[in-house]
């Protein structure tokens, strides 16, 4: 595996060429903001593709044939080939081999490229239909950042901030890491989710009726931490706890309902592209002193 570094006057990131995964953020100071993997939690932002969560008995259905594939699927664990780097972008490319087909019978393209301007990165994920039939995937992104943030006191006090009230409920997951059924009341109060171990016993909180697309991390004495979203309609929020990070994940699509054992085609929340088709999502981490 390589690291690329980027950077600016405000920001630098460090990004690993296995499964383009974000490794690195750090301010203008010096200070990283990004979990740096342990034994909570081994990864740091890896990309979900071509599933977020999990699917029934970790089998994909198509066409009358079951394939294997694992929660969050392939793309994480990929080596991606870097297609440019400069000091302040790098476009990495995976595509479909002998390995991925034996858990996702489709071809594909997927490119990642990250962009460091002033003090913000801006990621931009583009998933390409070659082949000459139906492409259905998911696609999650999964940072971790530090908590407690640098500079903070405690991990007391950190928050969550939506950019407009959020009321709706929400959905958490069941023992076999399905979508459960039934819908919780919002622990959002207002605009504002105040962070504690708490709130993950039972895993992820899942956002599906979501009404913001950007968010704000937050803490006394910290940087804050703003990441905008405006392709992905889901967000998910977890942490291992007691973990000394808290994940913030912009999602088109989550893991499958509990029941569902349809073709994957069918399976609820995925985007589909034609042949020949693509599709375009972004998100934006910044950071504010």
């Amino acid at each position: 595996m390589s690291f690329y570094e980027l950077g600016s006057d405000e920001l630098t990131i460090s990004v690993n060429d296995l499964g383009a995964e974000l490794s690195s953020v750090r301010d203008r100071q010096g200070r990283e903001l990004l979990w740096q993997g342990g034994e909570a939690w081994g990864r740091r932002a890896p990309i979900l593709f071509p599933i977020v969560g999990r699917l029934p008995g970790n089998q994909l259905l198509s066409g009358g044939d079951s394939f294997r594939m694992t929660q969050h699927g392939f793309a994480r664990d990929q080596p991606f080939v870097v297609e440019q780097s400069n000091e302040s972008s790098c476009l990495f490319t995976l595509t479909d081999n002998p390995e991925t087909m034996a858990q996702f019978p489709f071809l594909f393209r997927l490119q990642v490229r990250y962009t460091v301007i002033g003090d913000t990165v801006e990621v931009q994920t583009t998933v390409t239909n070659p082949g000459e039939r139906t492409l259905s995937a998911s696609l999650g992104e999964h940072p971790g950042f530090q908590w407690p943030l640098p500079g903070a006191a405690s991990r007391d006090g950190h928050a969550i901030e939506f950019a407009v009230d959020e009321p709706a409920p929400i959905r958490r997951i069941d023992a076999n890491g399905l979508l459960a059924p039934e819908p919780f009341p919002t622990p959002v109060v207002g605009r504002t989710l105040a962070l504690d171990d708490s709130l993950f016993a039972d895993d992820a909180v899942i956002f599906d009726q979501l009404s913001s697309r950007s968010v704000r991390y937050t803490a006394p004495g910290a940087p804050t931490i703003s990441l905008a979203f405006p392709d992905f309609p889901l967000l998910g929020v977890w942490t291992n706890p007691p973990g000394r990070y808290v994940c913030i994940e912009p999602w088109f699509g989550m893991t499958s309902p509990a029941g569902f054992d349809g073709d994957f085609r069918e399976k609820p929340g995925q985007f589909a592209l034609n042949p020949g088709e693509s599709r375009v999502f972004v998100y934006r981490i910044a950071v504010t002193p």
